[in-house]
């Protein structure tokens, strides 16, 4: 098939849709692509929880939350930032609030309607649907190839391509990382695809010498039980208060996902990573060496800590895995563990069940428009160019910012690139009415 004055979009998440909606609001043919029989899978996941779309800090630490890649996200993120994200979906019906952890979320916490709204203005701007149309790179003559639904093979001559195709967590949902190595074999540079926002196993403890992973009994009666309240501190990741889960060989949650990136380069650096648990943030070491001191009589220790510490079972539990009976018992060495206490973790868990990734296309393959210097006219965006940030809303911002500065660039890059066929000046730009007064400025 071919269609030389269409855009394809490949890809049907945030940064997809967010460039099929600025591409088709500028007057161009635009064709989403997805593997999947339906679009967003992976957003709708993600609300199932209650949609964090954005975050409300001010603009320097929520780019801070990029790391070493802020200065790449920083002209994106400015060009859609939080504000404009939570008026985008306002232009949709759907009212925003602050939680109070300044996370945003659609005001009844799902992202079902926010979808349906979003697709119903993006079929009414004339964006096209290819579903169940898997890419599978390029032919010889450069057309992009797909596996259709009938097992067969469809190729599209596109006159630009814009490439979302996220990263390589939840592959279930479409995100499987196998468009990699095709852009490698063009000379596109990739980092390896690694897990980011992801659990860790731990590695021997106390209770579990020949190690990794927890004791039996320690897994049996405590995974699936969040620790809180805690803080947690590891070289490159400094101390922070929160809470997380653990899990059957390890620890999870928002906490440990916050530190992913230290955690997963000390364990790339040294084959394990250590971190210290502050099991009682909210009292000073002094505090806790006092109680820890005070004569407990014919209590036992346990009964003890409970008393005066308030400790729970898990807590209790997750001190008898870590420290050997001696440690237990020498009060100082105890009050130290309680607000430092030494973890082990022995690897991240598989990028498969991770929130999202690091790695992908790096910002040095592309231009400042997001194009591929080694393929003109393909533009990326999204969870698939090389970049990490924790949960709590600065995932999905920047994979609808990406994804509108994808598109912007891509408008530009066709206004410099008429049709083969172009004999004159071209045709005018097709209006499109948009209700976001943000939106309205790219028509």
């Amino acid at each position: 098939m071919h269609s030389p004055d269409s855009i394809a979009v490949i890809g049907g998440g945030p940064a997809g849709l967010m460039a099929a909606e600025v591409l088709a609001a500028a007057g161009h043919t635009v064709t989403v692509y997805d593997a999947k029989p339906s679009v967003g899978r992976k957003f709708l996941l993600a609300g199932k929880g209650g949609l964090n779309l954005t975050h409300s800090e001010p603009f320097e630490p929520f780019l801070g939350r990029f790391g070493s890649r802020a200065a790449q996200l920083a002209p994106l993120l400015r060009g859609f930032d939080a504000d404009a994200l939570r008026e985008w979906a306002a232009g949709l019906g759907i009212e925003t609030f602050v939680g109070t952890s300044g996370r945003v979320f659609p005001k009844d916490l799902k992202a079902a309607p926010l979808l349906r709204a979003w697709l119903h203005r993006l079929r009414a701007a004339g964006v096209k649907f290819a579903m169940r149309h898997r890419w599978t790179g390029w032919a010889e003559d450069g057309a992009l190839r797909f596996e259709t639904p009938d097992g067969g093979e469809r190729r599209m001559q596109a006159r630009a391509t814009l490439l979302a195709l996220g990263g390589a967590s939840w592959p279930q949902l479409g995100s499987d990382g196998a468009w990699a190595p095709w852009l490698a074999e063009r000379g596109v540079g990739i980092a390896p695809l690694q897990a980011a926002n992801c659990g860790f196993d731990v590695g021997a403890t106390a209770a579990h010498a020949d190690g990794p992973g927890w004791s039996e009994r320690f897994a049996r009666e405590f995974a699936g039980q969040p620790i809180k309240p805690v803080a947690l501190a590891t070289d490159g990741f400094a101390y922070r208060a929160g809470e997380f889960v653990v899990t059957a060989s390890g620890i999870e949650g928002s906490l440990v996902y916050a530190a992913s990136s230290a955690l997963r380069e000390q364990i790339a650096r040294k084959g394990s990573a250590t971190l210290y648990l502050d099991l009682l943030p909210q009292l000073t070491p002094e505090r806790v060496l006092a109680e820890v001191r005070h004569p407990r009589g014919s209590r036992s220790l346990s009964s003890h800590l409970k008393s005066r510490l308030h400790l729970n079972a898990l807590k209790l539990g997750l001190l008898h895995e870590l420290l050997t009976r001696e440690q237990m018992l020498e009060p100082a060495t105890l009050a130290g563990a309680l607000k430092a206490l030494k973890l082990t973790l022995h690897a991240p868990r598989p990028v498969a069940e991770a929130i999202s990734t690091a790695g992908g296309v790096r910002f040095e393959a592309l231009t400042d428009d997001l194009m591929l210097q080694a393929l003109p006219g393909v533009f990326c965006a999204g969870e698939m160019l090389d970049w990490e940030a924790p949960t709590g809303g600065y995932l999905l911002t920047a994979s609808f910012a990406s994804g509108r500065a994808a598109a912007q660039g891509l408008a530009r890059w066709l206004a410099g690139h008429p049709p083969p066929d172009w004999r004159g000046e071209l045709p005018p730009i097709r209006r499109v009415t948009v209700t976001s007064p943000r939106l309205q400025t790219l028509a």
